[in-house]
């Protein structure tokens, strides 16, 4: 009877040392998108900008967005490339040139999730600057067509070079097959597709003086309020909600200075670049 009783002791030692064991909680650095159009408006070295004498603009309903790039930068003299990269899109050469692979983008939403990463992974640091590349902006703004405002909606590709196969705009989709470069844009409206080339993006960057970034690319790069501390010790997520200013980003040449964007007026689009962004952390 002792025998038994000591085997199935054994046993149950056994048993329990097999037993897995909680796994360790796994917290994250989560990004979220906001659009502010009562935001500042900002021109490529982070500066207040009002739209030139001969321009309008409008502030678009954004439907869609998509980043290329994020980045965390410790201090405004870490040059590109050398923070601590979170996250890098796809890229193709089926185009030539070495180009962002629309079809592989990440579409998302205002408020929906658009990058986690475990902060296990995060270099422990304080982080004072973010870096993100956007790439894509899919957004409504009004137009004007003999005297009546509708409202169309536009696929604009600000990444420094996009390969696109098939774009669909809201009800219709245009095939292109081929690399775009920066400012590439199609403007569904009534009656069709309108395409055409901006002349310039906005990339706001405030340290552009100590960290450049690469001519054509959208990477757009702003301040933390307070610099942001990756410790490793972590016991909770942390979320940052990014403000993306969309202040008159659709910026166009107004013609005959009404304020309302014509194109079958001869009216162009100048620019539809990001106008800022702040970082909001929980």
């Amino acid at each position: 009877m002792e025998r038994k009783l000591i085997f199935f002791v054994l046993v149950i030692g056994i048993l329990g040392a097999c037993k897995k064991k909680d796994p360790t909680p796994q917290y994250n650095l989560i990004f979220k998108f906001k659009f502010n159009p009562n935001q500042e408006r900002l021109d490529n070295f982070g500066n207040r900008a009002t739209i030139p004498a001969g321009n309008a603009g409008q502030s678009p309903q954004f439907n869609w967005l998509t980043a290329h790039y994020f980045e965390l930068a410790p201090t405004a003299f870490t040059q590109i490339g050398q923070g601590t990269i979170l996250y890098h899109a796809s890229e193709t050469t089926l185009g030539g040139e070495t180009a962002i692979d629309f079809d592989k983008s990440v579409f998302k939403k205002e408020d929906e999730i658009y990058l986690s990463v475990p902060l296990s992974q995060i270099a422990p640091k304080t982080y004072e600057y973010l870096r993100i590349s956007f790439a894509y902006q899919n957004y409504d703004i009004t137009f004007r067509v003999n005297g009546v405002d509708y409202i169309g909606t536009v696929a604009s590709f600000v990444g420094y070079n996009t390969y696109i196969r098939d774009v669909k705009i809201k009800n219709q989709t245009i095939s292109v097959n081929a690399n775009k470069k920066q400012g590439f844009w199609a403007f569904e409206t009534l009656t069709g597709v309108l395409q055409g080339q901006a002349p310039g993006t906005t990339v706001p960057n405030p340290i552009a003086a100590t960290s450049p970034i690469p001519p054509g690319s959208c990477v757009v790069t702003a301040k933390f309020d307070t610099p942001l501390q990756i410790t490793g010790q972590e016991n909770k997520n942390i979320i940052i909600t990014v403000s993306v200013s969309n202040n008159k980003s659709f910026e166009w040449k107004d013609n005959n200075g009404n304020g309302h964007f014509e194109p079958t007026l001869g009216e162009t689009v100048v620019d539809m670049g990001i106008r800022g962004m702040k970082m909001i952390v929980e």
